[in-house]
């Protein structure tokens, strides 16, 4: 039944289209040619050019991505050449790292771990540490536990207006786990 529906509506449409004067013929054939193309430009052409558009503008970001993830990838490959270190090599590398921290880290050692106790370190010489810990004696903390303490600058008396803003430290403990003697 629906097929002969759908023939009569044809019959019907190329009646319509025959009884049509050649240029009404022609301005129903542009006007359907127009919203052919209207509808192509909307569903087909204009999304891929906004998305080709977008990619295009995340291309440096994802670039600088993939050059941070490679160098990521590069230090870590380093890392795990490295020989490993015996336990005394570590304990003096690990030494000499809380030492040129200064008074700000405090060392205790208890058979295969050392706990590494910090007071009033800022955010870089944290880093730092943290970077000659692994590097050098080649040990990552197996817990970290920081605590953000701000202390503000007093103000100058020169400069009484705009006083140095507070600086950001670091209070808590690092444990780390060495190799077994």
């Amino acid at each position: 039944m629906s097929a002969t529906k759908n023939r009569g509506l044809v019959d019907a449409l190329n009646a319509k289209w025959a009884a049509l004067a050649s240029r009404e013929r022609m301005l129903v054939g542009s006007a359907i040619a127009l919203v052919a193309a209207a509808a192509l430009w909307w569903i087909g052409i204009s999304p891929a050019l906004t998305q080709l558009r977008q990619a295009q503008a995340a291309a440096p970001a994802l670039d600088a991505q993939l050059q941070l993830m490679r160098s990521q990838a590069a230090q870590a490959t380093a890392l795990k050449a490295q020989r490993l270190l015996g336990y005394d090599e570590s304990l003096r590398s690990l030494e000499s790292t809380v030492k040129a921290a200064g008074a700000v880290a405090t060392l205790a050692v208890s058979d295969a771990r050392a706990s590494i106790t910090l007071r009033g370190i800022n955010g870089d010489a944290l880093a730092q540490m943290l970077a000659q810990l692994r590097s050098n004696a080649r040990l990552v903390p197996s817990e970290l536990r920081l605590k953000q303490a701000a202390t503000s600058a007093a103000p100058n008396a020169l400069n009484m207006v705009n006083s140095t803003p507070a600086s950001t430290t670091w209070d808590g403990t690092m444990v780390l786990s060495l190799p077994s003697r």
